[in-house]
């Protein structure tokens, strides 16, 4: 691949997805899009790449999906998912007690296993909920992720990373070497596929918002404007929850800490015509 073809890529990547490569992850472009191209029968990822300058629709989204990461396990990180049901739950139980109504955002939700984990929260409160409507939308860059996702069927390596044997044994069945998640949690999600960098007010607004782990492969302006989105579709007393990594430093985006809770973010008070306006 030529200087001029990788910068191409490079600029590609940056517009349709947000996805920021420099000169150093030409190791990454390779490991990435060399498996792609033999699988498509070309002979380099130089030929790739110029299907794509070319136009070619379809080789475009699989160059996209191949340079999405989609790194993910159930309960990541843990502490995100004792947030909500010690901080976030009890809380909106009592704020949205006229409403009875909750609605969750998993942005950037790779093969599902993010939603799938609140979901199984979600079901251990199922006596708490009663009457309640409880929504959890999931999306994710990558059709074929959320096709994944949708389906509910994880390899034996993955519900062995970070999913307790109670819940898979609750919540799974067995189909061959895979284990299949159950139709009611299936039935919680609502799995569609989405780019961070379109418009994404059709989705309505939310009360908690897990947006973690993408927002680090993004330029510092990229970053802003997307939490600045994030931010109008939020309720004004909701939930921000980033990956471990990340930081709203800098990004100059409308949200401050949590009193109690260092892992969550709240929208930051707007003008009454600006939250007139959300709702």
């Amino acid at each position: 691949m030529t200087p001029t073809q990788y910068a191409y890529l490079a600029q590609f990547l940056k517009e349709r997805s947000g996805i920021a490569i420099g000169d150093d992850k030409r190791y990454l472009v390779e490991a990435r899009l060399g498996p792609l191209a033999r699988r498509l029968g070309l002979a380099a990822v130089a030929d790739l790449v110029g299907r794509v300058s070319a136009g070619d629709l379809e080789s475009q989204r699989l160059v996209i999906e191949a340079m999405t990461t989609n790194e993910t396990f159930f309960f990541r990180d843990g502490g995100p998912f004792a947030a909500f049901t010690d901080v976030m739950l009890p809380e909106l139980l009592v704020r949205r007690a006229k409403e009875r109504r909750i609605r969750i955002w998993s942005a950037a939700c790779s093969s599902g296993q993010e939603a799938y984990s609140l979901a199984m929260l979600l079901e251990e409160w199922a006596p708490r909920l009663t009457g309640w409507t409880v929504e959890i939308v999931a999306t994710d860059l990558s059709s074929e992720v959320v096709e994944r996702a949708r389906a509910g069927l994880f390899s034996q390596f993955e519900v062995q990373r970070g999913l307790p044997i109670r819940q898979l044994l609750k919540h799974f069945t067995q189909e061959g070497d895979r284990w299949r998640i159950s139709p009611a949690l299936r039935a919680r999600v609502q799995f569609r596929t989405l780019n961070l960098l379109r418009d994404f007010s059709a989705l309505g607004r939310f009360d908690i918002v897990f947006c973690r782990n993408v927002l680090i492969y993004f330029e510092e302006a990229t970053k802003s404007d997307i939490l600045a989105r994030i931010a109008r579709q939020m309720a004004p007393d909701g939930y921000l929850v980033l990956g471990a990594a990340e930081s709203l430093v800098g990004t100059g985006a409308p949200f401050g800490p949590h009193a109690q809770h260092r892992l969550l973010n709240v929208p930051a008070p707007r003008a009454p015509a600006a939250v007139a306006a959300a709702i």
